[in-house]
């Protein structure tokens, strides 16, 4: 099985407040999409890394990211879209003829362990599809424009989505393809297949592999850190 993963790194991330891309933050010293990449080559089945960075930050991110930390590594660099979906398909399209595997990880996503990667990949091979997740542990609402409560969904049907998600190439492109020809738009990758009637399975993950979104996410990625628990994170996987 050979397999490529496309690391999107191109959001603007404006949640975070900040005056750079939440990508070239820095976490203990080390620009975020630095730990992605780190995750992506310990897992050491990928024949190819591809990065979708903003457009006009292909030098930055060669500067910032690739030269002082993975100088001797072979990493394609592509311009992403708009959007993130626009991004991800930008990637595809740097994908090598023969490659069998696609994996989308989130740039902003720094502790996703190389084995949790290596077993998204497992499970794809068997099932086509796969998303890591977690059960939530909340009680979820649907709510009305008016705020009213319309329904409560049973929580142990409801499963939160991160990345790593990994899909077969020709499913992924099709649904890519589909998409921009009729102009839908997904949530991410995983919604895209199953929109158009792909099965889509989940690989248990844990509430670490939390996605940098706002500023108080940056603070608990520290703390995480600087306390030890991503190793026993990473021991439980």
């Amino acid at each position: 099985m050979s397999a490529s993963v496309i690391i999107a790194a191109a959001g603007q991330g404006r949640r975070m407040q900040a005056k750079i891309n939440k990508q070239y933050l820095l976490l203990q010293g080390r620009p975020v999409v630095s730990y992605a990449l780190k995750a992506c080559l310990e897992a050491a089945c990928f024949s190819q890394i591809i990065v979708t960075v903003a457009p006009g930050e292909e030098d930055l991110f060669r500067r910032d990211v690739l030269l002082p930390y993975f100088p001797q590594t072979n990493i394609i660099v592509v311009q992403g879209g708009k959007e993130r979906q626009d991004s991800v398909r930008n990637g595809l399209e740097a994908v090598a003829h023969g490659i069998d595997y696609v994996c989308i990880h989130d740039g902003a996503r720094p502790f996703a362990a190389a084995e949790l990667i290596k077993k998204c990949l497992g499970t794809a091979k068997e099932k086509g599809a796969v998303v890591a997740a977690v059960p939530v542990k909340d009680t979820i609402k649907k709510v009305g424009k008016n705020k009213q409560v319309q329904d409560t969904p049973p929580r142990e049907e409801l499963w939160a989505v991160q990345t790593p998600q990994v899909f077969r190439r020709d499913w992924l492109e099709i649904a890519h393809r589909k998409a921009y020809q009729e102009n839908f738009f997904a949530t991410d990758d995983a919604a895209l297949l199953e929109h158009y009637g792909y099965p889509v399975y989940v690989e248990p993950s844990t509430s670490l592999n939390l996605k940098l979104t706002t500023p108080e996410d940056l603070l608990l990625a520290e703390a995480l850190m600087k306390g030890g628990i991503l190793d026993a994170h990473r021991n439980r996987l």
